[in-house]
């Protein structure tokens, strides 16, 4: 049950967090496409790169208290990594919503941070922020006789 209260605490403290890093994007987006009138696919990605520098320091000093990864330089990457990963996936369905089926590109981008943040979450968590030498491992003599490995 202990686990089970961690996941939901850190997940909703990474709600909080997204949401920082969220309106730093949502802002970045907003004011350089409208004021800057830069096309709003670059202006997406400048905002989601504040986004993704400040997910990070708030994600290492509050919400997740294991590393799997000692060295920093080695975590940023692979946390930047999946924040690019997100940034395509955003990119991808802003376009699709936006361009292709007409929806206002503000409204498409709250659709595709509720899509992000599930994906990042997990991915995040899995990679960088999970004790795996604590999750059992199974080899064929440790498995109940008649299951499947």
């Amino acid at each position: 049950m202990k686990k089970v209260e961690s996941l939901i605490r850190q997940f909703l403290q990474y709600i909080l967090v997204g949401g920082v890093a969220f309106f730093v994007d949502f802002a970045t987006l907003f004011i350089l496409t409208d004021f800057v009138r830069v096309h709003y696919l670059i202006s997406a990605s400048c905002g989601f790169a504040l986004g993704l520098a400040i997910n990070y320091l708030l994600c290492v000093r509050w919400i997740f208290e294991f590393r799997s990864i000692a060295n920093v330089s080695r975590e940023f990457t692979i946390f930047s990594l999946i924040g690019l990963a997100g940034l395509l996936l955003n990119n991808v369905l802003l376009y699709l919503l936006t361009d292709l089926w007409g929806v206002y590109y503000l409204t498409s981008k709250l659709i595709s941070a509720a899509i992000i943040l599930f994906f990042n979450f997990s991915l995040r968590r899995y990679l960088l922020f999970t004790d795996r030498s604590k999750t059992p491992t199974y080899t064929k003599a440790s498995l109940p006789s008649g299951a499947k490995q």
